[in-house]
């Protein structure tokens, strides 16, 4: 019996039915790197305080009704919290001065009973300032890139089935459709529960599509093609802490971005020059070293941390890119699609605890 490489010998290694599906495949894709990096801004922290309404209060005072906390060294507005505004009131009325007059230990705080005011230094609006996802509600802003992920990892699971029985191009153009619909409607959201949904659904096509047009080019592109198809169709998945490397948050995506290009060639080379094995090995100690090694660099010198995450960030990509080929490879054509979704799906249980380990910086150093 012919194996699956003898039976489609006779299209080439790189004609122009190969041309074409690699151009094709390559494009169908884009939209899932723009999706996977927009929750970076659309999910983004903006600093935030307790808004004041327009009462009758002096200067003075109105820049004295929101305490001051000393955080990690610095002087910063409270975020959750504000001096009780009856009292400022009175206190403004009877003409006394704030820090002069009155002893604010005295003065009682309130909640943010009026909502908050945002900074639009660098975003105008994010799913935090829209609904409000601060203080006591701040659990949701992390939980929302879960939600996405969640999608993402029931995608994994039950796409692969679905592919296998009904054809990847099937799937490939259903979910390419439904996740750009959804992208779309997301945007008209009027709460963050509609968000959420909307956000599943999106994330349950963004790697439904993945799978099947990797598993796709896979079996269309044979040979030395097949990794050079690899190393462009690409891992799509960005650290959250992304906006955290630099303070313009534009040029952190950018590094992180662009790190990736000698990870895919560097991969590529691995796959052509050396084993499996060796190649994930080495991938796996390089991104466990330099990630590690962060702990170790004080907050003096913060460029060599910066270099270390990229280095991490490299060897990540590296090898995300290389299981997705090491997978196909393991299991033959009746089941490659569900055994690539499943294995993608173990992964995904990582991706979905991610954006609630960044959230630990909040409450301990580490």
């Amino acid at each position: 019996m012919k194996t699956y490489e003898e039976s489609i010998a006779f299209l080439g290694q790189w004609g122009r039915l190969q041309k074409i599906a690699f151009f094709l495949l390559s494009v169908s894709l884009v939209p899932n790197g723009l999706c996977v990096f927009s929750i970076v801004f659309v999910g983004a922290k903006m600093s935030h305080h307790c808004l004041i309404p327009e009462v009758d209060l002096t200067e003075d005072w109105l820049n004295a009704t929101i305490p001051i906390k000393v955080v990690d060294g610095k002087q910063e507005l409270s975020q959750c919290s504000r001096f009780r505004l009856d009292m400022i009131r009175n206190l403004s009325a009877q003409g006394l001065a704030p820090g002069r007059d009155v002893n604010f230990t005295d003065v009682e705080q309130e909640d943010c009973v009026d909502g908050w005011s945002y900074s639009r230094d660098i975003y105008q609006s994010t799913v935090v300032s829209e609904f409000d996802l601060v203080c006591s509600e701040q659990w949701k802003q992390p939980f929302t890139s879960t939600i996405f992920f969640l999608g993402v990892l029931f995608g994994s699971l039950i796409s692969g089935q679905i592919s296998d029985r009904f054809g990847r191009k099937p799937v490939l153009i259903a979910t390419m459709i439904t996740q750009e619909v959804f992208n779309v409607v997301q945007t008209f959201s009027p709460t963050w529960t509609v968000f959420c949904v909307l956000f599943f659904i999106t994330g349950f096509s963004h790697t439904s599509n993945y799978v099947a047009a990797f598993v796709l080019g896979a079996e269309i592109l044979s040979g030395q093609v097949r990794v050079l198809f690899s190393m462009r169709i690409g891992y799509y998945g960005l650290s959250l802490n992304t906006s955290q490397l630099h303070a313009d948050p534009y040029i952190s995506s950018f590094l992180c971005a662009a790190v990736e290009i000698p990870a895919y060639v560097c991969m590529w080379l691995a796959l052509k020059y050396t084993t499996r094995r060796m190649t994930v090995v080495c991938i796996l100690v390089t991104g466990s070293l330099s990630l590690f090694s962060i702990q170790l660099i004080p907050q003096s010198l913060s460029y060599i941390a910066v270099t270390l995450e990229m280095l991490g960030k490299f060897a990540t990509t590296a090898g995300t890119a290389l299981m997705y080929i090491y997978t196909a490879e393991l299991y033959p054509t009746t089941v490659r699609n569900t055994a690539t979704g499943t294995c993608s799906t173990v992964a995904r249980v990582g991706s979905c605890l991610a954006p609630f380990v960044l959230s630990l910086s909040e409450y301990t150093d580490f």
